[in-house]
């Protein structure tokens, strides 16, 4: 047993009820040197079922039979043998039961690696797609979360960063933090090949970091590691489990390890622990979407970023991103404006010091779009950002709304395809799917993708009012009155309300809508208050109104190129002028 470079396992009912064979596929397991098979369809015991097990209880075991095939591959593969080239298949398939076990801290433990080549063929998505699935924090304080789940992005951003690699975004990944289902069903879902997993105990000044890649389609490790380094360091862990990482799907897929050139290109980082910290906790902060004080929590944990580190081009993004939704959906006035010009000067800091980053110059065209109100100036820096981030879901997303914005649908399609392919779980990538759809005017095209947002994240929010505009739009006056009344955001939902019920005759409810929304929302919903006066007929206000929402810097006028509520009015001069000093040529 101890020299064996195979040893082959016969499970079936008596066997898996034998301590002596538990005692001798224990060696082989933990040499990784097992190939199992059932005799008469018993699964293993527990402790083996991380293992494929191929059924041979039907198969007669001789030359052509699939089940022969598969078990000869399996040997050949362990002993570096030259691939056997597969028989023409049986049949009867073989029982597959790729579980996986114990997890990363098992794996690291066994050390080696079993990769049984020629066994599978690719299932899911394509051979160069990978999943980084959340580390799992192993200190026992759950405040700590922040940290595992940010190494794991960054391990993800560095990985990112390959051309030759596609990346499951963060949504989507963070699915299966709580390892509930086996390998192949993650890797399915997902899309991918190759899922990365990991945990993380961080004690004091010192952390211990495993990672395991796993194939998805057996539910093998493909490569493990444990590190052990003072915090300081965690820098050149992350870029050392990325480069093992990609090291070792060089070979299987043609992945190269980038060169020392482009990989110190400014990419926005930083190897301050400080700022990374205090970024960490920034992101995750802002990811909460909680409300102002959440908002405004990330906002002061940026800072603190850059203050510990002025050159660090993501802390200056995201500072950027944060102070325009914070001028636009909780300011007003003259301190709007000043969120604004300080979303702009981080914006352009966060190119300048990060030129290589698309996240930053996604950040800079959003602000540019959003806070400047300029549709012409956002351009450049939104196709540099698609030009650097082609394997960033969220840059992508963001490009392709803005490409819908000003009329480049078919780019905002194959953007949008691209964002859900990376991220096929995240419900807010399926709604902005459907939104590119609705503001194409594709509103019958629209509808499923909304209602499939929504099955993925009931609680998503402005998905209801897409859904009730469309509804509205194709006629369906009750069911666009349902999903309103739905909506969380009061914003979209009153104004929604106040635009069906006046379509219905029941103008006084209309009314009240209207008036409530109004009160709540001030000049923030100047914008709003101008779709309700084009549906309801009062031409001679909405552009007043639209005016106002310019001169106050309400980012909703940048809906209005596209917006079919605003229909009456788009054949007034005064509104293509509008449009024309919006950027929208």
């Amino acid at each position: 047993l101890d020299g064996a470079r195979a040893v082959v396992v016969l499970w079936s009912k008596t066997s898996v009820a034998s301590h002596w064979v538990h005692d001798e596929a224990t060696s082989a397991r933990d040499r990784r040197v097992l190939v199992p098979l059932s005799i008469d369809g018993s699964e293993p015991p527990l402790g083996f079922r991380q293992f494929q097990v191929i059924d041979i209880s039907r198969s007669r075991m001789k030359p052509g039979d699939a089940e022969a095939d598969r078990t000869v591959r399996a040997v050949a593969a362990l002993h570096d043998a030259p691939p056997v080239p597969a028989a023409r298949p049986a049949a009867r398939g073989i029982d597959r039961r790729l579980m996986i076990g114990g997890g990363v801290a098992a794996a690291v433990a066994a050390g080696g690696v079993v990769w049984w080549s020629g066994i599978l063929k690719p299932t899911t998505g394509s051979a160069n797609s990978i999943a980084v699935l959340p580390f799992v924090n192993l200190g026992g304080d759950p405040a700590q979360t922040y940290f595992s789940d940010g190494l794991a992005a960054e391990v993800r951003t560095e990985l990112a960063r390959n051309p030759m690699l596609q990346v499951a975004a963060q949504a989507s990944s963070n699915k299966f933090r709580e390892r509930s289902e086996d390998a192949k069903s993650i890797a399915a879902t997902l899309g991918v090949v190759y899922l990365l997993d990991g945990n993380i105990r961080r004690a004091g000044d010192t952390l211990r970091i495993a990672a395991e890649l796993i194939d998805g389609r057996s539910g093998f490790s493909k490569w493990a590691q444990a590190f052990d380094r003072p915090i300081a360091d965690v820098f050149a862990v992350q870029a050392e489990i990325a480069s093992a990482v990609t090291a070792a799907l060089s070979a299987e897929i043609g992945a190269q390890q980038q060169s020392g050139a482009t990989a110190a290109m400014a990419n926005g980082t930083t190897t301050n622990i400080v700022a990374f910290d205090a970024f960490l906790r920034g992101r995750d902060l802002f990811q909460q979407g909680a409300g102002e004080a959440t908002d405004r929590a990330a906002l002061a944990k940026f800072d603190m970023a850059i203050a510990a580190d002025p050159d660090y081009g993501l802390a200056h993004a995201a500072r950027s991103r944060s102070l325009t939704v914070i001028a636009n959906q909780y300011a007003q006035g003259s301190a709007r404006r000043a969120l604004y010009d300080a979303a702009m000067a981080a914006g352009e800091r966060a190119t300048a010091v990060a030129p290589q980053s698309a996240d930053a110059w996604s950040a800079l065209g959003f602000v540019l779009f959003n806070g400047g109100l300029d549709a012409r100036a956002a351009v450049a820096p939104y196709d540099r950002s698609f030009a650097l981030g082609g394997g960033d879901a969220d840059v992508l997303s963001r490009y392709a709304l803005f490409c819908a914005r000003i009329g480049r649908f078919d780019k905002a399609r194959t953007a949008m395809a691209r964002s859900a392919a990376l991220d096929p779980l995240n419900g807010r990538t399926v709604r902005l799917q459907g939104e590119v759809e609705f503001v194409a005017r594709r509103f019958a095209e629209a509808v499923p993708l909304i209602e499939r947002a929504l099955q993925i994240n009931p609680q998503l929010g402005v998905a209801r009012s897409a859904l009730g505009a469309c509804k509205f739009l194709l006629g369906d006056l009750a069911g666009a009155e349902a999903v309103y009344a739905a909506e969380p955001n009061r914003l979209f939902g009153l104004t929604g309300l106040a635009i069906v019920k006046q379509a219905q005759g029941r103008k006084s409810e209309a009314a009240q809508a209207l008036a409530t929304m109004m009160a709540e929302n001030g000049d923030n919903s100047l914008y709003q208050q101008a779709q309700v006066a084009a549906q309801w007929g009062q031409t001679a206000r909405v552009m007043p109104l639209l005016l106002a929402a310019r001169t106050e810097g309400d980012a909703g006028i940048m809906y209005a190129r596209n917006d079919p509520f605003l229909d009456p009015v788009r054949g007034d001069p005064a509104f293509k002028q509008l449009l024309i000093s919006l950027g929208f040529a």
